[in-house]
């Protein structure tokens, strides 16, 4: 006889929609390769390109005011059109554009290759963001995000010796197409699995249809995008500048990093690539961290304390850590000091994408990508303040990390004035 339907055991949710982490955390990994293999190629590059800092930093500037000025459009596309075309689109730009790395022959033609790839970087992590609000409850998308930003730094941290390993297989030039290729490939895989609507996904069952029915709301397109009320909106402004000071002293780590530990500490190339793990490694441990503990805090507290809390913290680390470092005459404490500043810069990252995606509500995709472009702002004005302060105080190192460390104090100011969990337009 068979049970009554009351009785009968409910299907659990089905766990289709963390396909989406696994498909965020593998790009994430990808950008980050694309992004810092060039960190590690510089001083070879520089040496065969008969580049000076100046020009070196311009090269990196060029990839920062691109990928800044890109950032907006690419996450309003998002937000219109959904995240399945425009991110295959952008990755296969720029994975073309990592290849071209190599083709460069002189300072211009780096700047210029640089910029189209910044230009094509621009909108991934926001239309990734975007891509969480459609497919996660509200509970599970911090948790993703630091999934995804942890994955995103061990990427770019464990790319030092694999560069190292790679250029000395095939040489600096070629390694910039092998890199290129990643993007290709998960280009393809992700287009042909994702859907911009979750629930048009049959492998969900109903229980997770449930799940996500209010999130999938967010994926339809739209271009209403509230323009005016951003502009007037203090939580905007600061969610941007506070992710401006962030961002400034961060690059660092994907830029100058290597060429510090080679002319400051005096490293050859096998221990810097070594070396250069450390910061980026630290800041992925920054991220989980930072979930694990606010969301404790939260439980104990609210949400908004728990955010800004971890600002605090992560603001004041980053800055404090990065002046130890310069009273440190050992390489290995130093580097050390330096990861401690990178893992406190991650202990804001999940809370400043969560922020974007509570605020924006549906227009997520075009809040986080203002978020992203104000600290590729600061990414962009970074190294090339930099490569001019080493020029000026003949590579006074000490004096760039002061600087960075005054930008990183300004955050706390920004958190000070900051709602992260208000939206900025009622939903409905």
């Amino acid at each position: 006889m068979a049970a009554p339907l009351s009785s009968r055991a409910v299907a659990p949710p089905t766990r289709v929609r963390y396909w989406v982490i696994v498909f965020a955390v593998a790009l994430a990994v990808v950008t980050y390769i694309d992004r810092v293999c060039i960190s590690q190629a510089a001083p070879v590059m520089s040496r065969d390109l008969g580049l000076d800092s100046v020009s070196m930093g311009w090269a990196f500037t060029a990839f920062g005011w691109a990928y800044a000025l890109c950032e907006i459009p690419g996450g309003y596309l998002g937000d219109r059109l959904g995240p399945r075309s425009v991110l295959m689109r952008i990755v296969l730009w720029w994975s073309f554009f990592t290849a071209a790395t190599g083709w460069a022959w002189n300072a211009v033609s780096l700047a210029v290759t640089r910029f189209f790839f910044g230009a094509g970087e621009a909108g991934c992590f926001p239309n990734l963001t975007k891509a969480f609000t459609t497919w996660l409850p509200p509970r599970e998308r911090v948790r993703a995000q630091g999934i995804m930003w942890l994955s995103a730094r061990w990427g770019g941290a464990f790319t030092p010796p694999l560069v190292q390993l790679v250029i000395a297989w095939v040489g600096w030039r070629h390694s910039f197409e092998v890199f290129g290729l990643l993007g290709v490939v998960w280009a393809i895989v992700f287009f042909r699995w994702y859907r911009n609507n979750p629930l048009d996904n049959p492998h969900l069952n109903e229980a997770e249809r449930e799940l996500l029915r209010d999130a999938s709301a967010n994926a339809s397109g739209h271009g209403d995008v509230p323009w005016g009320r951003f502009l007037r909106s203090r939580q905007v402004w600061m969610v941007c500048l506070q992710y401006f000071c962030l961002s400034y002293g961060w690059y660092f780590y994907v830029t100058w990093l290597p060429t510090y530990f080679n002319q400051a500490r005096h490293l050859d190339l096998k221990s810097v690539a070594f070396f250069s793990i450390a910061p980026l490694f630290f800041g992925g441990l920054g991220n989980p961290a930072a979930v694990l503990i606010g969301t404790r805090i939260a439980r104990a507290t609210s949400v908004t304390f728990a955010r800004r809390t971890m600002a605090y913290i992560g603001f004041t680390g980053a800055a404090g850590f990065l002046v130890l470092s310069t009273r440190l005459n050992d390489p290995v404490l130093a580097t050390l000091s330096i990861g401690l500043a990178s893992f406190s810069n991650d202990l804001v990252m999940p809370g400043s994408w969560a922020a974007c995606m509570d605020v924006g509500g549906k227009h997520a995709g075009s809040l986080s990508g203002a978020m992203n472009m104000a600290g590729n702002i600061g990414g962009a004005i970074s190294p090339l303040a930099i490569g001019y302060i080493l020029r000026w105080t003949h590579n006074d190192w000490n004096l760039t990390f002061y600087v960075s460390a005054l930008i990183y104090l300004g955050g706390i100011v920004c958190w000070k004035f900051l709602d992260p969990v208000t939206p900025i337009e009622p939903e409905g």
